[in-house]
């Protein structure tokens, strides 16, 4: 018996997130179901990252267990079955214990805004065609890593023990015709990073004063934050982890 950790990429957009649910077409049962068929056994993989409805990844990476050493052209043959929004880019053994999730040390998202309307970015990014002020956002973004509990950003009916999050880089990135907002941390809560990109455009729109946002954070309490932009921007880009996963 081996682990196997697997880097993945995927567009969201057709389907009900990556995790498996009953009546619903998932990233997470796309994948075990071309394992099971090439390894010829039933597969279960386990997600670092559990992104919602319409959420892409750049990279998520899973973890899998294996009864047989892998055939050698596994991950030729798996692109060659799955279909074309999802790719799979590396396939390497690691420690027994290793956990894609839990032996993590990072993740980091982005969200893209386009202002201008382009087809080629539908589905791929949020156009908000309206005026933003960049010194109100920045300060909001500079704000975000002060503070660890993220209650406030964090949707209903989660199952956490805490809302403590460590933020290591929130930045937004100004392009000429698009804006990106950064976010790395040692994790995330449900919503969270839809949540902190809705509430920082209400203050760059001047719909909130940026002490407002600042309050929203201190109030603890998710009723006061916005959650109005679609996941079609949010992209999963990056999990880091340590050189311990790795077998000796």
């Amino acid at each position: 018996m081996g682990r196997y950790f697997m880097e993945i990429a995927y567009k969201g957009t057709r389907y009900a997130g990556f995790q498996k649910q009953k009546n619903a077409l998932t990233v997470q049962q796309v994948i075990e179901d071309a394992l099971s068929v090439l390894l010829k056994q039933p597969m279960h993989i386990m997600g670092s990252s559990r992104t919602d409805t319409g959420v892409h990844a750049r990279k998520n990476v899973v973890h899998f267990d294996a009864e047989d050493p892998l055939p050698e052209h596994l991950l030729y043959q798996l692109n060659a079955v799955l279909p074309h929004d999802i790719a799979v880019h590396r396939i390497y053994p690691v420690r027994e214990k290793a956990h894609a999730r839990f032996s993590a040390l990072s993740r980091k998202y982005e969200y893209l805004i386009y202002f201008q309307k382009n087809p080629f970015l539908k589905d791929f990014g949020y156009y908000f065609p309206y005026p933003l002020d960049k010194a109100t956002l920045d300060w909001c973004a500079n704000l975000i890593p002060v503070y660890k509990d993220f209650r406030s950003f964090s949707k209903k009916r989660t199952q956490v023990k805490t809302f403590i999050c460590h933020i290591q880089e929130a930045r937004w990135e100004w392009q000429h015709d698009r804006l990106i907002f950064h976010i790395q941390a040692n994790r995330f809560l449900r919503g969270m990073v839809r949540g902190l990109v809705a509430t920082q455009l209400q203050a760059g729109r001047g719909k909130i004063k940026p002490e407002q946002f600042r309050h929203i954070i201190e109030s603890q309490d998710h009723r006061l934050a916005s959650f109005a932009v679609p996941p079609d921007g949010l992209y999963l880009c990056d999990v880091q982890y340590g050189t311990d996963i790795f077998p000796t």
